[in-house]
């Protein structure tokens, strides 16, 4: 596939993933084993009241997994927003792109990746830990993924959010889902969690239902896909 390819966002049918990770609150972040367990996991999430899932390029076949979850869609009938996190190289932008992700995250700044999604015109949420790296994330990008967020705690966060308040700031690393409403009452507009959710899918769907909020018309753009 080219890179005119439709895997490029377009606006007038697609959700901004901004919006659906904004309402969702919430990312999960799987590192799966292998590409089989990957979808049956998203599939999972799907189903649990979930719209919006990170899958890793250090799942075996990762890119398997994203093309075979990316037309899947949601319990609500909307299409799935399927990312792929741990994106540090051109080659893996190209390939998740390819696949049909639907934005890219890295878990430190990426310019390879970068130059990529700018020419795709894809979304990509870079990552930083300094305010440096943080502000130059959301400067080209208009986000940023704080990692490893523990280390620095929602007052970093809140820190943060007061000099960029525009920002979509989503930290992860190290957070527990008990946590997670102390991150977002510090600003953070999403937070990325990669275990700790739970395995009973009553008790899962209660957790999105709990922390998720309204979407607004970007969000809900695709229903009528």
């Amino acid at each position: 596939m080219s890179s005119s390819s439709s895997s490029s966002r377009d606006p007038h049918r697609d959700p901004h993933p901004f919006a659906v990770i904004a309402a969702q609150r919430l990312l999960p972040v799987l590192r799966s084993t292998d590409a089989d367990l990957a979808v049956r996991q998203t599939a999972g999430l799907l189903a649990s009241g979930c719209r919006a899932v990170e899958l890793t390029t250090s799942t075996p076949g990762w890119a398997g997994a994203v093309a075979r979850t990316a037309p899947l869609a949601d319990a609500h009938g909307r299409p799935a927003l399927i990312g792929v996190g741990t994106v540090t190289t051109a080659a893996q932008a190209e390939a998740a792109l390819d696949a049909g992700a639907g934005f890219l995250i890295s878990p430190y700044p990426a310019p390879e990746v970068r130059a990529v999604a700018r020419r795709r015109e894809a979304v990509f949420i870079e990552g930083g830990f300094t305010p440096g790296e943080i502000a130059s994330a959301v400067r080209a990008g208009g986000s940023a993924k704080v990692f490893p967020a523990h280390v620095g705690g929602p007052q970093f966060i809140r820190s943060l959010a007061a000099v960029l308040p525009d920002a979509l700031i989503i930290p992860t690393g190290g957070i527990r889902l008990a946590e997670v409403r102390d991150w977002l009452d510090a600003g953070a507009a999403a937070v990325g969690i990669g275990s700790g959710l739970p395995a009973d899918p009553a008790a899962l769907a209660a957790v999105f239902a709990d922390l998720a909020v309204p979407c607004d018309a970007d969000c809900e753009q695709a229903d009528s896909r």
